[in-house]
């Protein structure tokens, strides 16, 4: 979801150290939601953080890979922290949290932010920077299926709803990225709500 660049600070020391490489951190994880992992350079990194050119080698001794990996998963723990958020809603409510932070992504960036895993599963060219990238769809839907069990869908049908709320939610922000409108995503996420509705509803007698 939505990722916050750290500013700079003014302090000396082992903080200004710790802000530059979360700074490097979230700026890369930036950049792979909107150019995509080619174009996530260490240069394009510096430009767009300000942080200290010297320092990249010093915080990423793996170079570029572990600078995408640590971007992951800064990524899976701000977007599961927006899903957990919901916990002990409605499963409607759980839904819809996960996608009103999509839909706020898409409208803060005018479309020009997707998701960072998917730019790193699409064209990743290691299997460790792959299996991150799936850590975080499966972080999401495991927790999804929890959030959505409790909030009144049932157990067994809650991981192939979560599932599908991962994989439309996606879809629709390509959709919406690539015709600069959120009436893509809008119309997918409708559906999406209106299946788990459909699956909170008590069976008939």
């Amino acid at each position: 979801m939505m990722v916050v660049i750290v500013k700079g600070s003014d302090e000396k020391g082992s903080r200004m150290v710790s802000d530059a490489k979360a700074r490097m951190i979230e700026g890369a994880a930036r950049l792979l939601a909107e150019k995509g992992l080619q174009e996530t350079s260490f240069s394009e990194v510096v430009a767009l953080t300000g942080a200290p050119r010297g320092s990249i080698y010093h915080h990423f001794p793996g170079g570029k890979a572990s600078l995408v990996a640590q971007a992951l998963d800064f990524q899976r723990s701000r977007s599961l922290a927006v899903i957990e958020s919901a916990r002990g809603r409605t499963a409607v409510e759980v839904a819809s949290t996960f996608l009103e932070a999509w839909r706020r992504l898409l409208l803060a960036s005018h479309f020009t932010i997707g998701c960072s895993a998917v730019a790193v599963a699409v064209a990743a060219d290691s299997d460790d920077l792959l299996q991150r990238s799936g850590a975080v769809f499966r972080g999401w839907a495991d927790l999804l299926a929890e959030l959505l069990t409790l909030g009144g869908v049932p157990a067994d049908a809650a991981p192939g709803a979560a599932a599908l709320l991962v994989a439309g939610s996606e879809g629709g922000v390509i959709l919406s990225r690539a015709q600069s409108s959120i009436e893509p995503f809008e119309a997918v996420a409708g559906q999406l709500v209106a299946h788990v509705e459909a699956l909170s509803r008590p069976a008939a007698d």
